[in-house]
């Protein structure tokens, strides 16, 4: 929903039962005028000025009345709204035309969401977003600043202007690398990310970049540091060569030369390989302490560890039966030699139980793509049709769209089910709930 100038207000989308909107009256199609007097901006004030314990909230009806309610409260409740627009505003789209951004290597023909590109502050600090702050004002800096919104999750890739420019298509950005600078000044905490290309921010470049972080500290918390993910669809786009086993061998002993430095000298390791490098340089993983309470993990920094150790501890709190179960389980490709280390334990306790894994390969995309979150629902179909020797499917929760049941290709698991004659069952992405799914055990029931 966009507001011209003449419109006032953010309409309501949902009430949630029982909170304190639901209980003075306010229903979805209500518009929020004001709180405290203050016109709202964005989502950002909304939180700011709703954070007080004595409000004044102005709300115009559908019928045009309009009612102004003062509420007494504990100074962090929430008011329990929802707005039709996310944000309370438009999205901020992207500027850049990177050379590895995955949004340009993908079909058409998918669903508009997915071709959205966000540079949007607020998504950082609200849902975890990475930005690359050329699609950023002094304005939006300053309200940063204001509103002390920490941390922010930046886009870094190289500390060389020059290159970053050449990365990302833009001519302003690496002068925007001053952002970083000033949010360190202004006492924000800040995690960083580096999209590795081969030839262009890789070796000397990674080196420049890693020492160049230096200065950012102590408000830069982490760094990750993932391979560019490379599909079939670059016809046009700038030639990129992935990672082979060797180059990601050397990436690793730099990083790891880092880390040791920054342990060493400030007591965290603040650059973070994500576990691609280890598996694709057939490394062995870190132990969880090395991850220094895992950080960048939903940047696949530490999960197959997480994953690993967190399957050992149920698996170890398990009592052996004798139960016949014959389960099967697809992921990626670089995930299924993983899976089979993890559970070559299980007939130790549980004989009958028998768990046939299938390395889907990426048609859609390509055979570069290798990770299990990318996969789509018509290269499961096409793989597993006539191959399942179970009535049983173990699917990731990474390849859904958040809080729908719907793969990237709008193909849904009910479509699964029915093309596949099995049972899908959802596996999150912790070593306990694989175990549970693996023996059978009810979502909601203890151990």
């Amino acid at each position: 929903m966009k507001h011209s100038p003449k419109q006032r207000g953010h309409e309501i989308k949902r009430v949630l039962e029982g909170s304190i909107a639901w209980e003075l009256g306010l229903a979805p199609g209500d518009v929020l005028l004001s709180v405290n007097g203050k016109e709202i901006e964005d989502i950002l004030d909304y939180h700011y000025l709703t954070n007080e314990e004595y409000l004044t909230v102005l709300v115009r009806k559908p019928d045009g009345e309009e009612w102004e309610l003062e509420i007494e409260k504990e100074f962090e409740d929430d008011l329990g709204l929802e707005f039709t627009e996310e944000l309370m505003d438009s999205y901020r789209s992207c500027r850049n035309k990177c050379i590895f951004c995955f949004i340009d290597q993908m079909p058409s023909g998918m669903r508009e969401t997915l071709y959205f590109k966000d540079d949007d502050a607020r998504l950082s600090f609200l849902q975890g977003n990475y930005i690359t702050l050329t699609n950023m004002s002094d304005k939006q800096i300053e309200r940063i600043l204001f509103y002390k919104l920490s941390p922010i999750n930046i886009s870094i890739h190289t500390t060389n202007p020059k290159l970053r420019c050449q990365m990302l298509n833009n001519r302003y950005a690496g002068e925007s690398l001053k952002k970083i600078d000033r949010l360190c000044e202004g006492g924000i905490t800040l995690n960083g990310q580096i999209v590795l290309c081969r030839g262009y921010n890789d070796g000397d470049e990674l080196r420049r970049t890693l020492t160049d972080l230096e200065r950012y500290l102590p408000n830069l918390q982490s760094v990750s540091v993932v391979p560019v993910g490379l599909t079939k669809y670059r016809e046009g786009l700038t030639p990129l060569t992935p990672f082979d086993r060797e180059e990601a061998g050397k990436v690793l002993a730099l990083i790891e030369e880092y880390q040791d430095y920054y342990k060493r000298n400030y007591g965290t390791r603040l650059v973070f390989a994500s576990d691609e490098w280890y598996l694709t340089a057939g490394k062995e993983l870190p132990t969880a302490d090395f991850y220094e309470n895992y950080p960048q993990i939903e940047n696949g920094v530490g999960m197959v560890r997480s994953l690993i150790d967190e399957f050992a501890d149920a698996f170890s709190c398990e009592q052996p039966d004798q139960e016949c179960r014959e389960v099967s389980l697809a992921t990626g490709r670089l995930m299924g030699p993983v899976l089979r280390e993890i559970l070559h334990v299980l007939p130790d306790k549980f004989p009958n139980t028998h768990v046939t894994i299938y390395e889907i390969r990426n048609d859609f995309f390509g055979e570069h793509i290798t990770v299990a979150g990318l996969l789509t629902g018509q290269d499961i179909m096409a793989q597993l049709s006539g191959r399942m020797k179970s009535s049983r499917l173990l699917l990731p929760s990474a390849l859904l769209r958040s809080g729908e049941e719907v793969l990237l290709d709008d193909i849904t698991i009910r479509d699964i089910e029915k093309a596949l004659q099995t049972t899908v069952r959802i596996v999150k992405s912790d070593g306990r709930d694989l175990l549970r799914a693996i023996l059978g055990r009810d979502d909601n029931r203890d151990s």
